[in-house]
């Protein structure tokens, strides 16, 4: 019975039920410290749904990596957290005209942000695997082997502002409200643990706009050219758009598929990882001789 259940309802509980709940404490004017609250269930039901119903069992193990990804989460997060303290700061300074729907009801106004956010990380991430100063950063995220929800949380913490950036100063410049900010900052966090899940879910035809992990595993793929796919955040629309939609449903990932064909000694450990984009070993090419997979890939 348990299994059904997170495999049809998980999806509608963390994007409707968790995202929800956030717009429905923000929108009381309650204190934000309910949405570190909502953020470590969102955390404990990935972590339960990936071991009631696991798409690959072998990845709910820590492989020597458990350490690092929990540091890389906090920091990450707290990133997140300082983002939205400043953003009145930056109202205050840098906003164009207050162009923000402020008469909207509550749940469009976080919607417009999101889908304007999801444009801008979309298309920083996009130039992260084409412009070399960017992958070097990028390829933090890239060194995993094993694909579960705290991936998501797993980059740079450099690399995390500046997508961070690119989605969200285009609402600053426009009157971005900090109560619309906060509710957006934990549907990144959400939607990041929902896109690197380990849990075998079902999503239907829904697989080809929203940007979850069935489709995002894809863009994992360790051959350079191959996993330039499924770039979305949030949706899949920017990716039809800019054709680098891709999906296979007869594809089946291991960790073989996952890392870097180019890089397979990344390094694992935390410090470590920060400091390498800055050595002269921090770069892989952007294009090895053959960028193909193994046959099945469904490229």
């Amino acid at each position: 019975m348990l299994k059904p259940v997170v495999r049809y309802g998980y999806v509608p509980f963390m994007l409707l039920g968790v995202n929800g709940a956030a717009i429905a404490l923000v929108a009381s004017g309650a204190s934000k410290l309910w949405l570190v609250g909502l953020l470590l269930t969102a955390i404990g039901c990935s972590f339960a749904a990936e071991r009631a119903l696991p798409y690959e069992a072998a990845w709910n193990s820590p492989d020597g990596d458990g350490g690092r990804d929990i540091a890389h989460a906090g920091v990450n997060e707290l990133l997140l957290l300082i983002s939205v303290g400043v953003i009145p700061v930056l109202a205050a300074t840098v906003t164009v005209a207050d162009l923000w729907p402020h008469s909207w009801p509550f749940v469009p106004q976080v919607l417009t942000a999101v889908l304007v956010a999801d444009l801008g990380i979309t298309l920083v991430h996009y130039a992260s695997h084409k412009i070399g100063p960017l992958w070097r950063f990028h390829a933090v995220h890239h060194s995993v082997k094993r694909f579960y929800g705290f991936n998501g949380l797993m980059k740079h913490p450099l690399h995390q502002t500046l997508e961070m950036a690119a989605g969200v100063a285009p609402l600053i410049l426009v009157g971005l409200p900090v109560d619309v900010a906060s509710a957006l900052a934990l549907a990144v966090a959400v939607q990041l643990l929902l896109q690197h899940s380990n849990a075998d879910y079902r999503v239907g035809a829904a697989k080809y706009v929203l940007a979850l992990n069935e489709g995002h595993r894809f863009h994992h793929l360790k051959w350079a050219g191959v996993g330039d796919v499924n770039f979305g955040l949030f949706t899949l629309v920017w990716d039809h758009l800019l054709g680098t939609f891709s999906h296979d449903p007869a594809r089946r990932f291991t960790s073989e598929h996952l890392g870097m064909a180019a890089k397979p000694d990344y390094p694992t450990a935390y410090l470590a990882q920060l400091a390498e984009p800055f050595r002269a070993s921090g770069a892989c090419p952007a294009e090895p001789p053959d960028t193909r997979s193994p046959s099945g890939s469904g490229q």
